[in-house]
């Protein structure tokens, strides 16, 4: 069959720019091995971060340095194989992180993040979403007293930006978690115009469903080759073959092998995370997502349960599961609160799609026409995934973009 446009990838990023184009008249068709909102849209920690103005440089400084080289860390993990294939992207990682650079790159950023939540509450009014979705914030707490004053001394550098906070005592936290032990902590800032999501795949399918229901087309099927025809293209997937004017990949961390067979080689690299729900009971419900910013985890409360996620993995998209660093989490989140069922018998793993310059991937291809890429968001797709389908219905039938998308040109990068 032939369509207006392919979309591959159904993820959070993926789903809303199949939402976008058939809700602009465009006959869509979406492309997924899985149903919506079952990879990395699945297993995240279920927050729209207004918030998130800040990008998340390389450690450039020697004790930074020292303390992420053990590989014992809760935040962040590495394994050598993945080191050693990525090293160019982490190489140019590094340079991007540069003060200088990194000041200019969450400029930019910026422009995508003011427009997180405006852009999905369209989506959820459409789709009939609202009782999925919790706005009233989250809460980042500290266990380090000058990082807990830099924390807060950003807070406040960025209210005239429109977000929103409170500083909480330990006994203000107490009071809105009384089921939390926070004898580890000296405080906590309160982000309150950030939502929370109480079943992020849920929420994708949502999405879907909406798109369906204006028409749109969901195929669930492996995409096998990408072939240009003519001023169209070609899809060959495991079931048949689609045949459609423009093509977007949004396929996450799996958009480069779509893509490299066209000459295409971006610096795009996957960085694992895992999540455990457990069953929830009186003595630990929780009202917010609660973020042990020294050990980088969140714990929040999901239809699953409670989830507990970890910071990143830095391995390779295929490599065999790996629990320490959700195991040495849950050592902390388990003093936090108590969790003792777990819900499944074992903990999923998913990977995000990183950039080394922070910044996602939106807009045309550039070597072919009617190519369009949208991937790279990081730890951010959920968040983005909206406003980048409104950019990439904006771009596709030529109209002006809400935001200035040069900074997300796929053609940034050389080699491109």
């Amino acid at each position: 069959m032939r369509y207006e446009v392919i979309v591959i990838g159904a993820g959070m990023v993926g789903t809303s720019i199949a939402w976008h184009l058939q809700s602009h008249n465009s006959q869509v068709l979406l492309l997924d091995k899985k149903p919506p909102g079952s990879e990395t849209s699945y297993g995240n920690a279920g927050l729209i971060q207004r918030e998130a103005i800040h990008v998340h440089p390389f450690p450039r400084h020697l004790a930074e340095l020292i303390r992420v080289l053990p590989n014992q860390n809760t935040d962040i993990r590495y394994r050598w194989p993945a080191v050693f294939r990525y090293h160019q992207a982490l190489l140019k990682y590094w340079q991007f992180s540069a003060p200088s650079s990194v000041q200019q790159i969450e400029k930019e950023w910026q422009t995508l993040i003011e427009h997180c939540t405006s852009e999905h509450q369209e989506m959820i009014t459409a789709a009939g979403a609202e009782d999925l979705i919790r706005r009233d914030g989250w809460i980042e707490m500290h266990r380090d007293e000058n990082k807990l004053k830099a924390a807060i001394l950003g807070a406040e550098n960025v209210l005239q930006q429109g977000i929103e906070h409170k500083v909480l005592s330990i006994t203000q936290l107490k009071e809105l978690e009384p089921n939390g032990n926070f004898d580890d902590f000296i405080g906590a800032i309160h982000w309150s115009n950030s939502w929370q999501v109480s079943n992020p795949g849920a929420l994708v399918k949502a999405y879907a469903k909406s798109f369906q229901e204006k028409d749109g087309a969901i195929g669930e099927c492996t995409v096998k080759e990408i072939r240009p025809e003519g001023d169209g293209w070609q899809v060959i997937t495991d079931l048949d073959t689609f045949y459609s004017d423009d093509l977007v990949i949004a396929a996450g961390p799996w958009s480069n092998q779509l893509i490299k067979p066209l000459g295409y080689d971006l610096p795009l690299f996957p960085m694992r995370g895992y999540h455990q729900h457990f069953e929830t009971t009186p003595q630990n419900t929780v009202n917010h997502s609660l973020v042990d910013m020294d050990k980088g985890f969140v714990m929040g409360p999901m239809q699953q349960g409670i989830r507990v996620t970890t910071g990143a993995e830095m391995t390779t998209i295929d490599a065999p599961k790996n629990f320490d660093q959700l195991n040495a989490v849950l050592a902390f989140a388990k003093n936090i609160l108590p969790l003792n069922q777990k819900v499944e018998t074992e903990a999923w793993a998913g990977s995000r799609p990183c950039m080394p310059d922070m910044k996602p991937v939106i807009g045309a291809a550039g070597k072919h026409s009617n190519l369009w890429f949208a991937f790279g968001h990081g730890h951010q797709g959920f968040t983005l995934g909206p406003i980048t389908g409104r950019i990439i219905e904006e771009l596709l039938h030529n109209k002006p973009t809400v935001v200035d998308i040069e900074p997300f040109d796929a053609q940034r990068f050389s080699n491109a």
